[in-house]
This record gives C-alpha cells, sequence and structure tokens, in this order.
C-alpha cells in the first residue's frame, strides 16, 4: 500500500498566496523574454515604440513592487494532486480561497469578482472564490499553477462545435477570425491558446491550459505543430499590433492542446490572453 502524505491545508493557502501576489508583479522568464525582444522584430516605427514601452512597464512594476497591469485578474488555479496527497485541516478549494483572499487583500491588488453574475452584482471584497481545476496525476506531490485572467481579454474567448468534417484550415480561420474580431481589447500582443477535442467544456480548460506552455515549445505532434506556426503567421498579418496601432506584432505565440473526442464532433475553443501572460508555478 503507497504511503499517504498529508498537506497541511495551512501551507496550501500560504504557497497560493505567494503565486499570486508573484504572478501579479512578474513575468514568466519565457514572456518577458518575448517582451523585450519584441521591439527589434518589429518593423512599424510606432508599434515598436509601443512594445518598447510595455518592456518599461515590467521594469516599473519590478523596482516599485507594483502589479504589472490594474486588472489583477479573476483567480484562477491550476492543481495537479498526486494520488498519495491528502490535504488536512480544509478542502482544497478552501485552501485554495484562503491563499487568494490573502495575497489580493495583503498585496492590495484590485478585487473583481463578484457574487451573482447577473442580478446582485456585488463584490466579494477578497477576489474569491477562486476558478479551481484539479486534476489527479501519480505520485505524493501538489503541484500549484496561478493564472490571474484578466477580462479584456477573457471576453474575447470563443468556442465552436465542428463537425467532424472540419479541416486544419477550418479550424486556423475559426482561431483567426476569433482574433480579428477581438482587435485591439485584449491589449495585444497576445498569446493565443487553442483546444481542440474532448467535449463542450473540456475543450474550454483545454484552451486556457495552452496559454500556460511556455513559448517556443511546440505541439508534439507535428501536423498540430504546424497549425500552431500557420495560426500565428496569419494572426501576425492581421496588422492589429501592439495595443492596436498597427504592425506585425499582433501576437507572440499560438499554442494547441488536444484530446480524444466523440466520433461525431470536433470540439475547439480559443482562449486569448493580453501582453501580460501571467502564471506562477509551485510544487509541495
Amino acid at each position: 500500500m503507497k504511503e499517504i502524505r498529508v498537506i497541511p491545508a495551512s501551507d496550501v493557502t500560504e504557497a497560493v498566496c505567494k503565486l499570486f501576489l508573484e504572478a501579479n508583479s512578474t513575468l514568466s522568464p519565457d514572456m518577458e523574454v518575448c517582451v523585450r525582444q519584441a521591439p527589434a522584430k518589429e518593423q512599424d516605427p510606432l508599434a515598436r515604440s509601443v512594445l518598447c514601452r510595455l518592456a518599461d512597464n515590467l521594469d516599473a512594476a519590478r523596482e516599485l513592487d507594483l502589479p504589472i497591469c490594474q486588472d489583477t485578474g479573476m483567480a484562477v488555479v491550476f492543481a495537479d494532486v498526486g494520488e498519495q496527497v491528502h490535504i488536512d485541516g480544509a478542502t482544497l478549494q478552501e485552501a485554495v480561497d484562503a491563499g487568494v483572499a490573502r495575497a489580493y487583500r495583503d498585496g492590495a491588488l484590485r478585487c473583481s469578482i463578484v457574487t451573482d453574475p447577473l442580478f446582485d452584482r456585488v463584490n466579494t471584497t477578497d477576489n474569491t472564490p477562486a476558478v479551481l481545476h484539479i486534476r489527479t496525476v501519480p505520485g505524493d506531490r501538489l503541484t500549484l499553477t496561478a493564472a490571474p485572467k484578466g477580462f479584456g481579454s477573457e471576453n474575447m474567448s470563443a468556442a465552436r462545435m465542428f463537425t467532424p468534417a472540419a479541416t486544419a484550415s477550418d479550424i486556423a480561420d475559426f482561431v483567426v477570425e476569433a482574433v480579428r474580431r477581438a482587435g485591439s481589447n485584449p491589449c495585444p500582443p497576445i498569446t493565443v491558446g487553442v483546444g481542440i477535442g474532448s467535449d463542450f467544456e473540456g475543450v474550454a480548460c483545454l484552451s486556457k491550459r495552452a496559454l500556460l506552455v511556455p513559448v517556443g515549445i511546440r505541439h508534439a505532434d507535428e501536423r498540430y505543430a504546424e497549425l500552431e506556426r500557420t495560426i500565428l503567421a496569419r494572426v501576425n498579418d492581421l496588422g492589429i499590433g501592439p495595443q492596436g496601432f498597427g504592425g506585425n506584432t499582433t501576437a507572440f505565440e499560438v499554442h494547441i492542446l488536444t484530446a480524444p473526442t466523440h466520433i461525431a464532433g470536433l470540439p475547439c475553443a480559443v482562449n486569448i490572453n493580453c501582453h501580460v501572460n501571467r502564471h506562477a508555478v509551485l510544487t509541495l
């Protein structure tokens, strides 16, 4: 029998607090490199200037210990829970929410969550509850990924239930059209997460997880890798550019995640993130 490893809920809370403070004030190394290298690759002078200001913003946030963006996002957490892990003292959701509340209150981050989506839109005052995606994995470790998601980009999401007759070209057209319609709203340069497969809710989660893939890492299947490259090139040919001022840097990256699906369907979802594609990871 495998030994159960007990992780105190307080450790989870502390880790989540640390992750959201970190994710809101600094970019992951791969995303920061994208921002800093972008001006040298941009051909349009105005767009190049905008990209330089985005790099300046990273410096200012680090120097002043301030959020990279005023929209400190809805708290999204991906939890990979080892099969031998037991959280003691609270449920995982309770421990995560306590960490989110501490981070947003102690860090003076903007709280943007309302209690009821339609009628009683009253602020919860601590940015909870978090959106928690739990995945069971082998082992005795708990890996937490904090991904604060601003809604300027989240509102530009799209999903479509294609039939199995759809082609790679149809998928590419759908993704590019979603970006075209988004225009400057998601604060480009963007990262585009694409989910293909699973079912209605599963494909949306795939597209959000795709935003966590490091820059430059391609899909293991070369057919999908080529589709990623094709979509990225087409998106950058749209001419939307940094913050919508034109140029050839509309997107930093396009990532696709795939999953098995039903014989009668071909779900596809697009989740867009702004130029501050924020996430931080910690394993307990």
